[in-house]
């Protein structure tokens, strides 16, 4: 009986001790008020093949995509070509996936990117404004062509960066609730933005 209580009252003890040990739980983390995300616009990442690369070596899969462009209404002749959508996701453009993500190609060869994103209409057009800011600051500057719209209207802009040249544009999209970023992008060798 008197090892048991020894052994009672040393299990006790040690009891004691590890509870006078054990660390205490620090508080809960602060956790900061959300902040909303900035939004790149950045358009870098549609590139997902240099311009010229054929066809047949886009590193993804591909599906042919028709398109009917009529002439009386702004068509042009130049930007025909075969266009293919991606058969997985296309990369990301304003912070979200593109609703439409084609690449075309001329004699099998990349020679045109066109994307386009629905944004909410709060903020779009000074979102837009900013955007085209930063395209056109990291190319050359661009003199208007004759009659053309002032650099500054939030409805176009167009530019180039290095070998690539651009036309975005803002409208009204078929939805009251949200506004259309379409942007092309175009070997700069073969356009005149």
């Amino acid at each position: 009986m008197a090892l048991r209580l020894r052994i009672g009252i040393a299990c006790s003890s040690l009891a004691a001790l590890a509870a006078c040990v054990s660390p205490s739980l620090p508080p809960p983390p602060r956790i900061p008020p959300a902040e909303k995300p900035h939004v790149s616009y950045d358009w870098h990442p549609l590139l997902i093949a240099p311009f010229g690369t054929l066809l047949k070596e886009i590193p993804v899969g591909l599906h042919e995509v028709l398109l009917f462009q009529d002439a009386a209404q702004g068509g042009d002749a130049r930007e025909g070509g075969d266009c293919y959508a991606l058969d997985g996701e296309p990369p990301s453009f304003a912070g979200r996936r593109p609703d439409e993500y084609l690449l075309c190609f001329d004699h099998d060869r990349l020679s045109r990117i066109e994307a386009s994103v629905r944004l909410s209409p709060e903020g779009a057009g000074a979102a837009f404004a900013e955007a085209c800011a930063r395209w056109r600051a990291n190319g050359p500057p661009s003199a208007a062509a004759p009659g053309a719209p002032p650099a500054t209207e939030p409805a176009g802009c167009e530019g180039r960066d290095g070998t690539v040249a651009f036309r975005a544009r803002l409208s009204g999209a078929e939805a009251p609730s949200s506004e259309v970023l379409s942007i092309s992008l175009i070997s700069a060798a073969d356009s005149t933005p």
